[in-house]
């Protein structure tokens, strides 16, 4: 039987991620109707029950725990008043508290429902706050809870890699918002259609692509264009059978490992490494430099995905093969020609199409 601890800390993690994504959907939610007001019933009803779970699960959670989990409530409280403030500039969906009397409750103002002190998120927050010296009820100290398996949940960190795997989503293009992410990083997937937002264009300052079988990754909306923000760097490792459009990078694309694919970008530097059988669609303001590779084809960036880009200072067919030596040509890559490229109707309507699965597109660009 499994750690109750640990089996709650992965229920917690589930629900918080749920009650995210509810937030995150308000704004497409219509107003008339009270569409939008029910959803924000059950966020709060969500966030009420979550709370009463952590205090019912206080017997065997540990002190440094029960702070990690107040802070995700409260950060999780402020989120939703964040979001339904933008709908209305006195909105009465949050959380009010009444003048300390006798009771000390806490009002609910979206739902009218008052709760006990000791099930609202932001007491359970204060009672559990780094700033309160209160021994814990366990006995154990700071130093010893900081060693507990579980640790801290910092930020309500999302993982939106898992989420973009989750069996219960409709087949389909799937696009990761990574609007609390840092940088983008997409990693073990088969079979998945991806295709980021412009929502992504804040988390670029690295992305990496790892470990992909049979997918279709479009990076292209956040990091080109005027909206747009490009990659500092990019890394692709260990990807077959893929259809792979990276938009823009700043600076170097390190390729490692990849097979039977197709890699579409644009960026200063590209090194490709121990590679075989990859079609390269290229911009680039270098020699683009390939070691121990086999099969090896260049080609000229499309020109839907040229944007601002200088089509004079593209040096996509002056490739260095740093294993070849010899005075004549190596034989590990080679200048695709225009008959063999993957036709334009394919980058600008069929990538985008969603009826159509991944499976189906890349047959379409013969990468399957």
């Amino acid at each position: 039987m499994s750690d109750p601890k640990e089996r709650f800390y992965r229920h917690f993690q589930t629900e918080i991620t749920a009650i995210q994504d509810q937030i995150e959907d308000l704004g497409t939610l219509s107003s008339v109707g009270g569409e939008r007001q029910d959803c924000v019933d059950t966020i709060l009803a969500g966030i009420s029950r979550l709370s009463n779970e952590v205090t019912d699960a206080l017997d065997y959670v540990p002190a440094y725990d029960q702070r990690a989990y107040a802070q995700a409530l409260k950060a999780l409280t402020e989120k939703l008043n964040e979001a339904t403030s933008k709908f209305a500039p006195k909105s009465r969906f949050q959380f009010k508290p009444r003048a300390a009397k006798s009771t000390n409750t806490t009002t609910l103002s979206a739902s009218e429902t008052v709760q006990q002190p000791q099930h609202d998120p932001r007491r359970l927050f204060h009672e559990a706050s780094p700033d309160n010296n209160e021994p814990a009820a366990d006995g154990t100290d700071s130093a010893a809870e900081g060693r507990d398996g579980l640790g801290v949940m910092p930020g309500l960190r999302r993982n939106y890699n898992e989420e973009i795997a989750r069996p219960e989503l409709k087949a389909g293009v799937r696009k990761p918002s990574f609007s609390s992410a840092k940088n983008i990083a997409i990693y073990d997937q088969t079979g998945l259609h991806i295709m980021l937002p412009s929502s992504a264009s804040h988390a670029t300052s690295s992305g990496s692509l790892t470990n992909l079988d049979e997918c279709i990754v479009d990076m292209t909306v956040p990091t080109s264009g005027s909206m747009g923000a490009p990659f500092a760097g990019l890394a692709i490792k260990d990807v077959k059978k893929s259809l792979l459009v990276c938009g823009t990078v700043a600076g170097p694309v390190h390729i490692t490992g990849v097979k039977d694919s197709v890699v579409v970008v644009a960026a200063r530097q590209v090194r490709v490494h121990e590679c075989e059988r990859v079609d390269v669609y290229l911009h680039c303001r270098s020699h683009p430099i390939i070691e121990d590779c086999k099969g090896m084809q260049f080609a000229p960036l499309p020109e839907c995905y040229m944007n601002n880009l200088d089509a004079a200072n593209n040096q996509w067919d002056q490739v260095d093969d740093f294993k070849w030596l010899k005075t004549e040509p190596s034989p590990n890559w080679s200048l695709m020609s225009e008959e063999k490229r993957i036709p334009r109707e394919l980058w600008e309507k069929t990538l985008s199409n969603p009826t159509l699965c991944a499976s189906n597109i890349l047959k379409k660009a013969s990468v399957v």
